[in-house]
């Protein structure tokens, strides 16, 4: 059965990777997982909006994609050393930090990838998408954080499951089985999406016989990172069901129609 996640919207699907920095937003110093970075993927159009989370120093889950801030800030500490405060001054200029409750709040209609970057965010998450699973995709490299992530969904008394995207082990044996002729039945059991690279370095992930499988067990698979017009046409047309992209703007006109 399909999960709500995936009703009543464009097929294919379009996630805006990390909300959506136009020029005219780099040029004003807008980063990614931003407020500002959020509503331009709003703004554009986009119905899902791929993100990521870490946990401050305070115990709040913040949209930020990597461990440390030296890449965005320059600055070598760890995001879970850093107070929430502090950490929204340093986005004050950069188009605004959210919390993952914050997102919800400010985007009611949007439909959010979440993906899960630590393993002090599952039980934090909880009590946050209790009453908007039917309207958020938790995923993580980690099989350990998505499942402890819908587990604390379910704790907190959600009716629904939020949607789930396979993690690393779970893309490996989907992959592996298919080459096989296989059936990933067991593996696929719970997981709405594989949201995966078309290669990895020489190894080519998506492949016809992945892209079979998956669809065979009611499997949607959406390919990261795509910005390139023709890529994004190729993957369509070979079958796949979603784009994640920095150009959710330019996949939409694209993939209009």
């Amino acid at each position: 059965m399909t999960h709500p996640y995936f009703e009543k919207a464009r097929h294919p699907r379009v996630l805006a990777h990390r909300g959506l920095v136009t020029a005219a937003g780099e040029d004003s110093g807008v980063w990614e997982n931003s407020a500002a970075a959020f509503a331009a993927a709003h703004a554009a159009g986009a119905e899902y909006i791929e993100t990521d989370c870490q946990v401050t120093a305070d115990g709040d889950v913040v949209l930020f994609h990597d461990s440390t801030l030296q890449r965005l800030a320059g600055d070598p500490r760890a995001v879970s050393e850093v107070r929430t405060r502090e950490l929204a001054l340093i986005f004050a200029d950069h188009g605004g930090l959210l919390t993952v409750a914050d997102a919800l709040a400010s985007f009611p209609t949007a439909r959010f990838n979440i993906d899960v970057k630590t393993a002090d965010a599952p039980h934090l998450l909880g009590p946050i998408l209790v009453d908007h699973t039917e309207r958020v995709l938790v995923t993580s490299f980690s099989d350990a954080n998505r499942r402890a992530t819908v587990a604390a969904v379910l704790r907190a008394g959600a009716a629904l499951r939020p949607a789930t995207s396979g993690g690393s082990r779970t893309i490996a044996a989907v992959r592996g089985l298919s080459a096989l002729r296989l059936s990933p039945a067991r593996v696929l059991r719970d997981i709405d999406a594989l949201q995966i690279p078309e290669r990895h370095g020489a190894l080519r992930i998506l492949t016809p016989a992945l892209l079979r499988s998956a669809h065979a067990h009611g499997t949607e698979v959406h390919v990261w990172t795509v910005n390139d017009s023709d890529d994004m046409r190729r993957l369509v047309a070979f079958g796949v069901d979603g784009i994640v992209s920095d150009r959710a703007d330019l996949a939409l006109a694209t993939l209009a129609g």
